[in-house]
């Protein structure tokens, strides 16, 4: 039975437990990270430490790529026209994409050199035939529509439409002493 790879498992990293996991994981760490991160022996010999160097480099990147999105228009503005802008943004938003989907990778690498197991989760369910090349692919899969909420009022409690029940019958007799 093959090992189980939950989404967003990173290309060319072969699953926990495996042989060549760790090289494999190694590799692909120090390709998401700086070059001279290659110099420090340490990272190489502990995959864990690597991984956990390679999760905050690129939750950082990822902030630094939001923070620059948020005040590129302000900070380029007025000296590149407003396509030029644009097409800073585009690259903020292309390059964050990236770096979310590198960070949440070497998220679930740190876990499994750290012995955590996958498993399926139940919205992981096998997709129907037609839609598993898609999934196969790495490509987007297809939305599912959201489930419809219940209006507020049907979704009190028991005991908080109990409440309200009693409560009527005691604010009728105030109103007719009132009277």
């Amino acid at each position: 039975m093959a090992a189980y790879l939950p989404p967003g498992w990173p290309t060319g990293v072969h699953p926990p437990g495996s042989e060549g996991f760790e090289r494999t994981a190694v590799a692909w760490l120090l390709d998401v990270v700086p070059p001279d991160y290659r110099l420090h022996g340490v990272l190489q010999r502990h995959p864990v430490a690597l991984a956990t160097l390679a999760r905050r480099h690129l939750a950082a990147c990822v902030e630094g790529a939001r923070q620059g999105y948020r005040t590129a228009r302000t900070e380029l503005g007025g000296v590149l026209p407003a396509s030029g802008v644009d097409a800073v943004l585009a690259a903020y938003r292309s390059e964050g994409n990236r770096l979310v989907t590198a960070a949440r990778a070497a998220d679930l690498v740190e876990r499994a050199l750290r012995g955590q197991e996958f498993t399926p989760q139940l919205h992981e369910a096998p997709a129907p035939p037609g839609q598993q090349e898609r999934h196969d692919r790495h490509e987007q899969p297809v939305k599912q529509q959201p489930v419809k909420q219940q209006p507020v009022k049907q979704q009190q409690s028991a005991k908080h439409q109990q409440k309200q029940a009693t409560a009527a019958p005691a604010k009728q007799r105030r109103r007719q002493a009132v009277s």
